[in-house]
């Protein structure tokens, strides 16, 4: 059977989606136009899984310039879904982006980080004696729908042509727009009142943070929205502090975590044979704004 650019790998394998291939040429130029789903690990930049790709099918086609794009940036401390975009394929990165996006945060309440999560040290505590499963059950609804957020000062977003974290990475204040986004779904998956699951690691206990609450909570989103940025708003919702302790990107459109490569993978890709022109053309472009 023909292998869709993947060793051992058959052309049904949906975590690998064609461009309009042709049959083999001489190089086989157009087995580069495709969309590929990847898990992107922890403390790997988005720009890591993106170069390492490049890299690697520029060797295999002999190719100077490969154009491969991400729909979708994770923070280092983030991992999960991946969409990213290869030759042609680049152009329908804008149609990935404005698709819903689900992740299952853990937050650490009584305690804040500059960056809203473990990039930055904790610089304020705060009571969480008051703060019940039920206080949590009652307070997540007024997230729903159309809200404004702040983006957090440690973000891409730009200042005066400046990129936001550096800025702040300097110690300089970052005054930063709200913007509209779309929360479609927010769920409690667990709290706790004691360190647990996620939250109690290394990182969080070396910064001397006490054992208080914490919880874990599912998200489907619209484009531009910062999970940090939500954990800091449910925790002065709450009477307190809270900032993000662990955050996995699920799914992207109907691309779950099921369907996605791990990063080992690239290391494995073989394109000496294109893919078949019937294979799914990926996820259905369905906007949310």
């Amino acid at each position: 059977m023909m292998t869709d650019g993947f060793a051992g790998q058959a052309c049904n394998d949906r975590r690998v989606v064609t461009g309009n291939c042709s049959p083999v040429t001489d190089n086989c130029s157009l087995v580069t136009d495709k969309v590929l789903y990847f898990d992107k690990p922890l403390h790997w930049t988005s720009f890591d899984l993106v170069n390492k790709l490049r890299y690697k099918l520029s060797r295999q086609l002999n190719i100077k310039k490969l154009k491969v794009g991400h729909a979708g940036t994770l923070d280092p401390l983030a991992t999960g879904v991946m969409v990213v975009c290869v030759g042609k394929a680049t152009k329908r990165i804008d149609e990935f982006q404005y698709l819903t996006k689900e992740y299952i945060a853990t937050l650490q309440l009584g305690a804040t980080t500059p960056s809203f999560d473990l990039e930055t040290e904790v610089d304020k505590t705060y009571e969480t004696a008051h703060i019940t499963r039920e206080l949590v059950e009652k307070t997540l609804p007024a997230f729903l729908g159309e809200i404004q957020q702040i983006p957090p000062a440690y973000s891409a977003c730009k200042v005066n042509g400046n990129r936001a974290y550096d800025l702040a990475r300097k110690g300089l204040e970052v005054d930063l727009k709200p913007k509209v986004l779309v929360i479609d779904e927010i769920e409690l998956l667990e709290f706790h009142q004691g360190l647990a699951g996620q939250a109690r690691n290394d990182s969080t206990i070396n910064q001397g943070i006490p054992a208080c609450a914490g919880m874990t909570i599912r998200v489907v989103c619209s484009k531009g929205t910062y999970i940090r940025a939500l954990a800091r708003d449910i925790g002065l919702a709450l009477g307190s502090g809270a900032f993000l302790t662990g955050l996995v990107r699920t799914r992207i459109g109907d691309v779950t975590l099921e369907k996605c490569l791990k990063v080992e993978d690239i290391d494995t890709i073989n394109i000496g044979d294109c893919g078949s022109p019937e294979l799914d053309s990926g996820p259905p472009m369905t906007k949310k704004l």
